[in-house]
């Protein structure tokens, strides 16, 4: 597919043996200029690839990298998918510092910038799996291994629903060192990734990847999650692969938590339809999950089962062959389909390692599209 003056073609595979099947570099393109033909061609492609990459767009402002992803869903009130204001409890607390202009754009990174966006003396925290996962890489390996932080899609799980896009934006990004992603779960798994990459997976092919029993049960199926999840979480540790929680009996109760609604209790189909291929994604957060609903009425509300019977469906898609670990350079502002794919940080970087990012996304205006 292109225009004038503009190319899409598919990215290069990772290594050797991938068999990622998504992904797309977009050249020609001068976001920070954008009209309505040169749009069609990013959503078309965004919708068929899943994540796209534009390459040199050193400079972009932040109101550009907004304009463009709002775009996306125009009838999105314009809110950052987490809201207004994050809560001091949430895992997400100390992850996000907002543009001071544009409450739907926060800075990410690590290390220390003197300024940015309006904003000076950022010290900014990469998470680390070490405050989340319960077995983490010994200190003295952290220098050159690592572990998937968390499997995720963008989104609060509660009173808001997940953004349509995510864009992320490089400004500055450390050159040179890899790690080696340990999966730490048996199986005996690694895979070599650039220093803090930002890893991709498709819910496409993890729904293609399940048995035809499997398929048949969840495309009838919900799940419901937490209230206040990134709260009722915050005790809770991860499994080493970043997919989903170990059952310890951590999570907050009822009492601990600020006051529930009920209407703003989020509950959506397990599979999501793209409303432009029809193709189908098995799309479920697995950390923030409290139930699954299945298509015979059949609740299942045992923690430990749900998570069990989530991580036999997800795992195998997770597997080195099906990532998709982005190599970032400065000026890659990268979009993805927050309702196709999902994604975890990656990485443990060392004193005077610096990375400034941007993310841009809007709670969407209506709930995924079920099958």
């Amino acid at each position: 597919m292109s225009s004038i003056g503009i190319e899409v073609k598919p990215l290069k595979k990772p290594f050797a043996g991938s068999d990622v099947d998504f992904g797309a570099e977009i050249s020609g393109v001068n976001v920070e200029h954008l009209n309505d033909n040169t749009f069609a061609v990013i959503r078309q492609a965004l919708y068929e690839h899943s994540v796209v990459v534009l390459k040199n767009q050193k400079g972009l402002s932040s109101a550009a990298q907004f304009e463009l992803t709002r775009r996306f869903d125009p009838d999105a009130k314009g809110l950052y998918s987490h809201g207004k204001s994050i809560d001091k409890r949430s895992v997400l607390h100390k992850d996000l510092t907002t543009v001071p202009s544009l409450p739907q754009v926060q800075v990410i990174g690590h290390g220390r910038v003197d300024s940015y966006e309006g904003l000076a003396n950022l010290q900014l925290t990469h998470p680390h799996h070490r405050t989340f996962h319960k077995h983490p890489i010994p200190v003295e390996e952290d220098h050159d291994f690592t572990h998937f932080y968390r499997w995720h899609i963008d989104s609060a799980m509660y009173e808001l629903d997940p953004p349509r896009v995510t864009s992320l934006f490089a400004a500055r990004v450390p050159q040179g060192r890899r790690q080696t992603v340990r999966y730490d779960d048996g199986s005996g798994e690694t895979m070599d990734v650039p220093l803090g990459t930002t890893a991709f997976i498709s819910g496409y092919r993890m729904y293609d990847l399940l048995p035809e029993e499997d398929k048949a049960w969840v495309k009838t199926s919900h799940v419901e999650y937490a209230a206040h999840p990134y709260i009722w979480m915050s005790k809770a540790k991860a499994r080493s692969n970043g997919l989903g929680l170990f059952t310890d009996s951590l999570e907050l109760s009822d009492e601990q938590l600020p006051p529930v609604d009920p209407t703003k209790v989020r509950r959506y189909p397990m599979v999501w339809k793209n409303p432009e291929t029809g193709h189908l994604a098995l799309m479920v957060y697995p950390t923030p999950v409290r139930k699954i609903v299945r298509g015979d009425g059949t609740v299942i509300d045992d923690l430990k089962t749900v998570r069990e019977t989530l991580y036999r469906l997800q795992r195998p898609a997770i597997s080195p062959e099906y990532v998709y670990p982005h190599d970032w350079a400065e000026g890659d502002l990268v979009l993805f389909h927050n309702h196709g794919v999902m994604h975890s940080i990656v990485g443990a970087f060392a004193e005077g390692e610096v990375r400034l990012f941007r993310q841009c996304n809007m709670a969407a205006s209506e709930p995924p599209m079920g099958p």
